[in-house]
């Protein structure tokens, strides 16, 4: 506001402090940041077909919501590290429950936007439908059965929880009321249609219907019967829910209204002021629409009471069905697990890495650790357009025919591997060689690794995790801006380099092209030296321009590639070689195009001999390089099957091992038993020898305990007859003593006696005189026996 106090002062008034106006400014500075940023990331993703491959990818959702779901949250922008390996984790447990096939994440049969608006009804109490009441019923009966084939896999075995996590929880946080599920299926028919046994009233009003149906029917036939002859046309029918009756019998007379009343039968026409059939019939409608929508609201407030928990659970399972998509892309493509990391993750430094560059900054450190290794990684739209070809020919006999006489050729997949030293890598190569393919697939595998998808390569792949991809690819020339394709280019790059930060790939495609070749290899030179030194994670770029391709003998930062030609064909093989530039094929295709002589050596002369000698110098590291390449590969086949052969040679130790240690407890059980069954022989004749020789000592005894007895009675019986011992002669007394002692006297350890019991003879070992026993040898064994069971030889 001006104002004029006198006419020497002049006074600005504002309606807002200065302090406002200035808050005001940066938060629309700040939203204009905001919306470059996102315009230059959308124009990035563009030109890499991020669309297409979302749009791919959303294919494999079994829903409408999460097909829609799944494609904003590949579109967004702001997601930071731990939300990419949160994305993954989520996808690596669905390929684990995918694999257990226990668990299928498939909700095709469920109509989620009828869900929906269910769901949007019930909160303000408006009458569901019967097709949305089924569709909440599909979704309650399928989270049901989900979370139940979920508690059987757990029940089998408690680690699959932890191996399907997070997916375990979100399934197992199912709120699903069993009650509701039985009133719906009690209600609702299969087709939407609400059953009879839903209330008696509504039955009752159906049956009346019915009866009225079949009174108006029966009419209709009986008039037409009835005019059959007399008429030449009857038309009968149905106004406004008035049946109309025309008869035309040549005089044009008609008669609009017949009507039969409720208690007409037959043909018998009623005047126009008896009760209607019609109205009858429309108050009986009536009443059954008015019983229908008393179910329908009666349904509806139940399914208000656990509205909440049903919105649970559709989240739940749009959520479900984003996550299965990604894991069965990946798994239909066959992709990989990429690992991503953040460089100087463990530094103080990491959350400045990811602000924007500043003259404050300065240049990055050295010490960043880090690589991107994409092994035979490909370009996932050329993948899926090649599939959908084969597939093509397959169901077709004659595209099938043709493909093979065109001999379509299959994706080539690349290979990169960049070191943690290089921050610029220069690719050249001819027109139609692969480069920007090679800038696609990177950037692509950059987006789907930090977008929770799989990339599609052979092996294991590590990829740092990029804050934004920057990509100029194509022909960016604006008619709406009068620009032509260099500024076009030029403005492109210039809003990247102003929003790329140190966490950022960028892909520039032909830089320093649409100009003249000096001042545009010069600026390219001086770009790529500027993207290195202000620290962009990686800058990977093609050109023509030779100059470009001495950078990296200057600066560490900087590697060459090149795009693999076949001069024998002249046709590109779509192979990156690593480690060496380009060199110009023009005059050596030309020289094999036939071209005259004498153009060929004046094109050699003005080309320059300095030139030449280049090329010749780059042919032989070709020629190096693929002759290591070669070996490489060779290396590592024999590398495979030396660790083949070595580990089918330690299979057979350990078989031989397990072999020898079997047969050796086998020859340890035999002999056990063997020595078992012996002690057991062994055993049982001691104690056969020792019952027999126990019965033949009884059995002696007895004897001379007989003769005893029998002596002593003859002894007292004839006193007179037989003279006593003391009586004898001294010849008969030394006679008794001298058997007496050659029968039971001690013998000697080392005599042999003879032991009647066993009828063998047997060799003394040891003698105890104080219990009148000895030990003896007999074969193998070795008895003890009372002195009195040997007699002495």
């Amino acid at each position: 506001m001006l104002s004029c106090c006198n006419s020497n002062t002049i006074t600005l008034s504002f309606p807002f402090p200065l302090t406002t106006i200035n808050k005001l400014k940066h938060t629309q500075h700040r939203h204009r940041q905001t919306f470059v940023v996102a315009s230059i990331h959308h124009d990035s993703l563009r030109v890499l077909e991020w669309d297409k491959l979302s749009d791919l990818v959303a294919s494999f959702t079994t829903t409408s919501l999460g097909r829609h779901a799944l494609k904003d949250q590949l579109w967004s922008q702001n997601r930071t590290y731990e939300d990419s390996l949160k994305l993954l984790e989520e996808t690596n447990a669905a390929v684990e429950m995918h694999n257990h096939g226990s668990c299928r994440l498939h909700f095709g049969h469920i109509d989620a936007m009828l869900v929906q608006t269910a769901i949007q009804n019930a909160r303000r109490t408006i009458p569901v439908t019967g097709y949305e009441a089924r569709a909440v019923l599909a979704l309650l009966q399928s989270s049901d059965s989900l979370q139940g084939d979920l508690k059987a896999t757990l029940k089998q075995d408690k680690d699959w929880y932890s191996r399907f996590m997070p997916l375990s929880e979100v399934i197992m946080e199912f709120v699903v009321n069993r009650s509701l599920v039985k009133v719906i299926e009690q209600v609702i028919d299969e087709d939407g249609s609400i059953k009879d046994s839903a209330s008696s009233e509504l039955k009752k009003s159906r049956q009346q219907v019915q009866v009225l149906e079949r009174k108006v029917q029966q009419l209709m036939e009986s008039l037409i019967r009835i005019e059959r002859s007399e008429t030449s046309m009857l038309e009968v029918n149905n106004i406004d829910g008035r049946w109309c009756i025309r008869v035309d019998s040549g005089q044009k007379t008609s008669f609009k209204g017949l009507l039969l009343s409720s208690s007409g039968v037959g043909s018998t026409v009623e005047p126009l002021s008896a009760v209607p059939l019609n109205d009858e019939l429309q108050r009986a409608r009536g009443l059954v629409a008015k019983a229908e929508a008393e179910v329908l609201l009666t349904l509806t407030k139940k399914i208000q009471l656990d509205v909440d928990d049903i919105e649970n659970i559709l989240n739940s399972l749009v959520q479900l069905d984003v996550i299965n998509a990604r894991a069965t892309y990946g798994l239909s493509f066959g992709g990989s697990n990429p690992h991503i990391f953040l460089p100087d993750r463990n530094s103080s430094s990491t959350a400045q890495s990811l602000t924007r560059n500043d003259n404050s900054n300065g240049p990055l450190p050295n010490n960043r650790e880090w690589i991107l290794h994409l092994p035979k990684a490909y370009h996932p739209l050329l993948l899926q357009s090649h599939r959908e070809n084969s597939q093509k020919s397959k169901e077709d006999v004659a595209t099938s025919v043709a493909a093979l006489d065109k001999g379509q050729p299959q994706p080539v997949p690349v290979d990169f591997l960049v070191s943690n030293k290089t921050h610029v890598i220069v690719i050249t190569g001819p027109n139609t060689g692969g480069k920007t393919i090679c800038l696609k697939t990177v950037g692509l595998a950059a987006m789907m690794a930090k977008s929770g998808l799989y990339v599609l390569a052979s092996e294991s792949v590590q990829i740092p995790w990029f804050d934004c991809v920057f990509a100029d690819i194509g022909d960016e020339q604006s008619l709406s801006q009068s620009l032509s394709t260099f500024s076009g280019h030029l403005k492109q790059i210039s809003n990247i380099k102003l929003q790329s930060t140190r966490q950022s790939l960028v892909l520039l495609d032909e830089v320093g092209a649409g100009t003249n070749p000096l001042e545009g290899a010069a600026l390219g030179m001086s770009l790529l030296e500027s993207f290195a030194q202000d620290g962009c994670l990686l800058t990977i770029a093609t050109t023509h321009h030779g100059e470009l391709k001495t950078l990296k003998y200057s600066n560490e930062a900087f590697e060459n590639a090149c795009m693999e030609f076949d001069e024998v064909n002249l046709k590109p093989t779509y192979k990156v070689l690593w480690g060496i530039p380009g060199r110009s094929n023009a005059i050596n295709i030309a020289e094999r195009l036939r071209l005259p002589s004498v153009v060929i050596d004046t094109a050699r002369k003005l080309y320059g001999s300095s030139s030449a000698e280049i090329d010749e110098v780059i042919t032989d590291m070709e020629k190096l390089k693929q002759d290591y390449h070669k070996r490489l590969t060779e290396a590592q086949y024999y590398l495979i099957q030396s660790k083949r052969l070595h580990s089918s040679l330690l299979n057979t130790r350990r078989k031989i091992t397990e072999h020898s240690t079997t047969l050796r407890l086998k020859k340890l059980r035999d002999v056990s038993d063997s020595a078992a069954m012996a002690r057991s022989i062994l055993h049982k004749n001691v104690r056969e020898l020792a019952a027999s020789a126990k019965k033949t000592s009884q059995h002696n005894k007895a004897i001379e305990s007989s003769h005893v007895s029998t002596t002593n009675s003859l002894h007292t019986a004839s006193d007179d007859k037989k003279p006593t011992i003391t009586d004898r002669s001294p010849s008969d007394a030394k006679k008794f003593d001298k058997s007496s002692a050659g029968r039971f006297a001690v013998p000697k350890v080392g005599d042999t006696v003879h032991v009647s019991s066993l009828g063998k003879k047997v060799t003394i070992l040891k003698v105890d005189s104080s219990k009148g026993e000895v030990e003896v040898q007999a074969g193998i064994m070795k008895l003890k026996l009372k002195v009195t069971d040997i007699q002495r030889l």
